[in-house]
């Protein structure tokens, strides 16, 4: 099946405090795109900003109050605690939906086109599905990390396949501030336990026996293959 490819226009700044309303369309090549002005007739208009006039604060995390339930809702689906959920999007994009980072990263909690792709969002700049994906992504590194915190915040910041590459935090500044930043705003677990069949040992394949009929009439039962017509397998 083609998978369609989900990009961030150039067109789209970088966040800032501007008020601006956000456009999708498709190009010629299938390539999902979003603006901040009309592209002709075929663009959909699929977000206009409001300013949160209610808040909620805890932590130190300060965010519009209606992104509360899709924070608990992430949490509660996804088994994670919703300050952790808060830290990150607090460290992403200081809580602005329309965040766009230089190396294109979308959204509350900054998903790069391709995880978006991979969570299933299909408009990261919407808080509700954002957060979703972002938390589901989350979940996935934990695991991956065998419930390491540490790594896992690491992994969401530089890419799993970095902090593999080091075997643990890699040297990179602003990977080391991310998950500190991310620790001073987070008091909870340091650590998740999750249940994976893929920690327990593999079980060993039984090799195949094979029943052999001699020429003195013996039965002779092994595991090797030996030059024999006689032979049948077990």
């Amino acid at each position: 099946m083609l998978r369609t490819a989900l990009v961030v226009c150039t067109l789209f700044l970088v966040a800032t405090g501007v008020s601006a309303d956000i456009y999708k369309y498709v190009d010629e090549n299938g390539v999902v795109c979003y603006t901040d002005a009309p592209y002709g007739k075929t663009s959909q208009h699929v977000s206009r900003d409001k300013k949160a006039r209610r808040t909620e604060q805890t932590a130190a995390v300060v965010f519009p109050r209606e992104y509360s339930q899709y924070i608990h809702k992430a949490a509660s689906k996804y088994d994670l605690e919703p300050e952790l959920i808060r830290a990150v999007i607090k460290t992403e994009s200081n809580g602005n939906h329309r965040a766009v980072s230089r190396k294109g990263a979308v959204g509350l909690m900054q998903l790069m086109p391709s995880t978006a792709n991979d969570m299933n969002v299909s408009n990261p700049f919407n808080p509700e599905e954002n957060i979703e994906g972002g938390t589901r992504y989350l979940k996935y590194l934990l695991e991956r990390f065998k419930g390491n915190m540490t790594l896992a915040l690491a992994a969401y910041n530089s890419g799993p396949g970095t902090v593999e590459k080091y075997g643990n935090v890699p040297p990179i500044d602003e990977t080391r501030q991310y998950v500190k930043r991310i620790y001073n705003l987070y008091n909870g677990k340091k650590s998740y336990v999750f249940s994976d069949v893929s920690d327990s040992p593999a079980r060993e394949k039984t090799p195949p026996m094979y029943k052999i009929l001699l020429e003195d009439g013996t039965v002779l039962f092994t595991n090797a293959t030996l030059e024999k017509r006689n032979k049948t397998r077990m």
